[in-house]
C-alpha cells in the first residue's frame, strides 16, 4: 500500500470524493455532505490530504484535516476536523482507514494541532465503530451539522500525555539509564 499527500482538488481526491458523497446521499437519502470545503483548506501547514493508492495504482481510501478555530460553528481554538474519510468498497475490512487516521492524527499533531474533530452521522456505524476503537469520545456538536438529529461530533486529543512524552524521551535518549552517568 502507498500513501501519498495530495492536493484535495487532485483528480485521484476528486474521484474518491464523488464516491463518498454518492455513499453519503444513499444512506442520508439527501444530496451528501454539503460542507464547503477548498483545496487550499487541506495545504499543509494547515491541513493535510492523503490517498491511499494499491498495488496497481489504483486509488482505494482517501481522508483529510483542515485546521479550525473557534468560531460561531462551535470548533475550539487548536482543533484538527478530520473530513472525507474513505474506503471504496473492494478495499474494505484491511485496515486503511486505521492507516489514513493515524497518519493524519500525526500530521496535525506534528502541526501544533491540540484536537482531532469529526462529524458522521448514525447512518455510518462503521465509521463510529473506527473511531470509538481508536480512541475518540462524543463532543459538543460542530459545524454544517450540528442541529441535526443523526449527526454525532467526536473529538481525541493530539497532545502527547506525560506518560507518552516521557516514553518518547526514553526512545530517544542516547544515554543507557544503568549507566552511573545516566
Amino acid at each position: 500500500m502507498n500513501i501519498r499527500a495530495v492536493r484535495f482538488d487532485h483528480p485521484d481526491a476528486v474521484r474518491l470524493n464523488d464516491e463518498v458523497q454518492a455513499e453519503y446521499a444513499e444512506r442520508y437519502d439527501d444530496e451528501g455532505d454539503m460542507t464547503p470545503l477548498d483545496a487550499a483548506q487541506f495545504d499543509p501547514p494547515h491541513g493535510l490530504y492523503l490517498i491511499a493508492y494499491d498495488e496497481t495504482g489504483r486509488p482505494v481510501a482517501t481522508g483529510g484535516w483542515r485546521s479550525q478555530d473557534r468560531n460561531d460553528e462551535g470548533y475550539e481554538d487548536g482543533d484538527a476536523e478530520l473530513k472525507r474519510m474513505f474506503v471504496i468498497q473492494e478495499a474494505r475490512g484491511r485496515g486503511l482507514a486505521r492507516l489514513i487516521l493515524a497518519a493524519l492524527e500525526d500530521s496535525a499533531r506534528a502541526a501544533g494541532r491540540t484536537r482531532m474533530v469529526l462529524e458522521t452521522g448514525l447512518k455510518q456505524p462503521e465509521a463510529i465503530a473506527l473511531y470509538t476503537s481508536s480512541g475518540y469520545e462524543l463532543v459538543k456538536k460542530f459545524g454544517l451539522y450540528r442541529f441535526e438529529e443523526l449527526s454525532r461530533c467526536f473529538g481525541k486529543p493530539l497532545a502527547l500525555s506525560d506518560d507518552a512524552a516521557v516514553h518518547q524521551m526514553d526512545q530517544s535518549s542516547p544515554c543507557d539509564a544503568s549507566s552511573p552517568r545516566g
